[in-house]
């Protein structure tokens, strides 16, 4: 299996943050998603990917290529959509084309009108006419229109209807279809993730907590639920952000740990449960 992305131990150090020894890989033909809290270095990632930050530390690879040295090469092959709009607003969608294909050698002017029609978009309408999820696919649109092998995403999906979200996923499922290109996707939306990511990175206040398949991750983890009084016999130190609320407690396990906890409910966990029980520990 060849990797399209392969980072290792990436640092960037602020003031009051500091993203420290970072490494994940994410194959062809696949989606990963990058998820932590807010301020946990998501957006620094996919910037430092890009070279839009200089890194302190660290290598990136990208379709086999340093992205330093062949940045101009690699960057004809990225296409970027971030959350908020990167064009003029009084831009006619017309215009885009004109202003962006320049820069792309392999700029197809036909997938890129096809895919304006396929998302309903008129070339007539201003972009500041546009509802945020047809900006969303506007971006998009440009992204698909010059070959890129790797589409990295920062919250597109942010403020989005559940409609427009779920058309924005099902082109991101179509894209990676032939296995040849791959999708990083930042966001604080898990339930996203949960339809249509293979991997996953979670990043927390700068750290790696885990970067690999989705479902094994997900395996990983059990919700406990029992009754207070039981509480005492259990290893306390082995539940994560543990809860008491009446008579009754929750909280998270390693899935390994399940037989401990003879005679409680023990449930699968959502990604939003895995954070935000981890984030209470």
């Amino acid at each position: 299996m060849n990797n399209i992305l392969s980072v290792s131990n990436l640092g960037k150090s602020y003031s009051a943050f500091q993203l420290k020894d970072i490494s994940f890989s994410l194959p062809e033909g696949y989606i990963m998603g990058l998820i932590g809290p807010n301020g946990s270095g998501k957006t620094t990632i996919v910037q430092l990917l890009l070279n839009m930050l200089q890194r302190d530390s660290g290598e990136i690879t990208i379709f086999g290529k340093d992205s330093i040295r062949h940045e101009t090469q690699v960057k004809q092959e990225i296409g970027v959509v971030f959350d908020s709009l990167c064009f003029v607003e009084d831009w006619r969608v017309s215009l885009v084309e004109t202003m962006v294909s320049g820069f792309y050698p392999r700029w197809d002017s036909a997938r890129y009108h096809s895919l304006l029609e396929q998302f309903g978009i008129s070339l007539n309408m201003k972009i500041k006419e546009l509802s945020r999820g047809t900006q969303m696919k506007l971006m998009l649109a440009y992204a698909l229109s010059f070959e890129a092998r790797l589409l990295l995403l920062d919250e597109p999906t942010s403020g989005l209807d559940p409609l427009a979200r779920s058309e924005l996923l099902d082109i991101l499922q179509e894209y990676v279809e032939n296995g040849q290109r791959s999708v990083l996707f930042s966001t604080h939306i898990t339930t996203d993730l949960e339809r249509v990511a293979d991997y996953l990175t979670y990043i927390r206040s700068g750290d790696l907590v885990y970067s690999g398949r989705l479902d094994a991750f997900r395996e990983s983890w059990r919700i406990v639920r029992g009754d207070i009084n039981a509480l005492a016999g259990f290893p306390e130190q082995k539940i994560l952000g543990l809860r008491r609320s009446g008579g009754a407690f929750e909280g998270l396990i390693a899935a390994e740990d399940s037989a401990v906890f003879n005679g409680c409910i023990l449930d699968m966990a959502s990604l939003d449960e895995i954070m935000i029980f981890c984030g209470r520990s």
